[in-house]
This record gives structure tokens, C-alpha cells and sequence, in this order.
């Protein structure tokens, strides 16, 4: 399958933060992460509305990190005088959580907590009912913060649906293309 209109890959997924040093130290320390760049914007009455769909007075910073092996996360931290502060619960519109395959989650929830992240529950495992994805770990955790992660374990699954995995990348030396 390939991708519509010349769309070629996903860039990056992007977060808002309360506290953007909080948050890149976070990923920085717990999650492996690089710190690429950062950048400012605004405010600017004309640009920021329009361009972002947020108050005049808006502006932000924003961090660029690369995650090894595969993804990159930007994060915002914005001011304006009309901003909500309550993230939206995972039932709510707009609601999200960024996820990792870990080799082991017991390990993976004893590292995050250590770094200040929130177990929410335990680890649980996928029964019988679902048979494509029977044995998986996982387990559900809150950034220091407030962003929402879960971490899945697939080894004991014995025949996963062909989810994008490392099977599906490729060695840009050898292609010649990014990845």
C-alpha cells in the first residue's frame, strides 16, 4: 500500500506541555532522546490566529527531539491570556498517549517511575478474546507533567498483526533514501 497525493512519511508527532525544560528533560533522560533545536514564535495578532488557531496574544517555544530509532517529538510549551490548563482525558475529543514497544514492561515502569512517571493501574495482559494480540503487556503510565504513555510488550504474542515495526525499515546506506 502506498501513500496518497505524494505523501512519502510521518515527520513527527508534537505535544503542548506545561513546562517545556521539564519535558525535554524528561525525554532527554528517561527516553533516550536528542535535542535537535528549539525555536520561538510570536506573538503576532495576524500570523498566530490565523496560522495556528489561537488567541492574538499566543506565543510558544518549541523543542525538535529525535527518538531512536524512529521518531522525532516536538514539544510546545505556549503563554496566552485564554489558555486551558486540564489535558483531555483519554475518553475526551482530542485525547491521545504516545507509545513504546518495550523487550519488557515490568522493566520498562520500573525506569519511568524512577524518572517521576504514574503507574495507572499496573501492567495487564491481553487474554484469549483477542486472539491477534493475545499475551501482550502493557500497561498505561503519566508523564511527571501530565502526557499520557503506554508501554506494550509483544513477546508473548505468538501471531501479531502486522503492525510497522523495525522489519519495515530500511538501511538508507543501502537504498540510497531516508528513512
Amino acid at each position: 500500500m502506498s501513500l496518497p497525493a505524494g505523501f512519502q512519511h510521518v515527520d513527527h508527532v508534537a505535544f503542548t506541555v506545561p513546562d517545556l525544560g521539564e519535558a525535554v528533560a524528561f525525554f532527554v533522560n528517561a527516553l533516550g532522546a536528542e535535542e535537535l533545536y528549539r525555536s520561538t514564535r510570536g506573538p503576532d495578532a495576524h500570523f498566530m490566529p490565523e496560522h495556528f488557531e489561537v488567541p492574538a496574544d499566543a506565543r510558544l517555544e518549541l523543542a525538535m527531539l529525535r527518538m531512536p530509532p524512529n521518531l522525532n517529538v516536538e514539544l510546545f510549551q505556549w503563554w496566552s491570556t485564554d489558555q486551558r490548563r486540564d489535558y483531555p482525558r483519554h475518553c475526551d475529543p482530542g485525547g491521545h498517549h504516545l507509545c513504546f514497544t518495550v523487550a519488557d514492561v515490568d522493566t520498562a515502569v520500573e525506569h519511568l517511575r524512577s524518572h517521576g512517571a504514574r503507574v495507572l493501574g499496573g501492567t495487564k495482559e491481553v487474554g484469549p478474546d483477542s486472539p491477534l494480540v493475545a499475551g501482550n503487556r502493557w500497561t498505561y503510565l503519566r508523564a511527571p507533567w501530565g502526557l499520557l504513555i503506554e508501554l506494550v510488550d509483544r513477546s508473548r504474542v505468538h501471531h501479531p498483526p502486522p503492525l510497522v515495526g523495525p522489519a519495515d525499515w530500511t538501511d538508507p546506506s543501502r537504498t540510497g533514501k531516508d528513512l
